[in-house]
């Protein structure tokens, strides 16, 4: 429901609703957890629709200072590497604190996940929790700060 990002409609009165629930949940969060595919070497349109309007107004958008975990997964060995590289820019230009050991790749998860769901998937499970750890972690440290 959240429109492509437009400078024309970031104005007061005039922010679509969807966008703006997004930001106020931002803004709520104590961290940012964000999982993203891999569609042609890059992150996903609607992924990046959303970075950007949690970035904004720029310098004090939503993002800045929240800590943020990026995972990444994908069909290819790459383990959507490119994806998560993009999007950790895109959080560092945004104003986000990328929590750099909170993060995880999954390659091949076609045939990693194909005969049994991820939640049968130890080592998976394991990398999750460690990554939501880290997060939280950073989160607390932030808020006790």
């Amino acid at each position: 429901e959240i429109p492509f990002y437009n400078e024309d409609i970031d104005v007061e009165g005039a922010v679509p609703a969807p966008a703006q629930r997004l930001r106020d949940a931002v803004a709520d969060a104590d961290g940012v957890l964000l999982v993203t595919p891999e569609y042609n070497g890059t992150l996903s349109a609607v992924l990046k629709n959303a970075i950007d309007w949690i970035s904004r107004p720029y310098g004090a958008g939503a993002l800045k200072g929240k800590p943020v975990a990026v995972l990444s997964a994908s069909i290819s060995p790459n383990a959507a590497r490119w994806a998560h590289g993009d999007a950790v820019k895109a959080v560092g230009i945004a104003g986000g604190t990328v929590v750099e050991a909170a993060h995880a790749h999954f390659g091949t998860i076609g045939e990693r996940f194909g005969a049994a769901h991820p939640r049968e998937d130890a080592e998976a499970l394991t990398e999750l929790g460690a990554s939501v750890h880290e997060l939280a972690e950073a989160a607390r440290k932030l808020v006790s700060a």
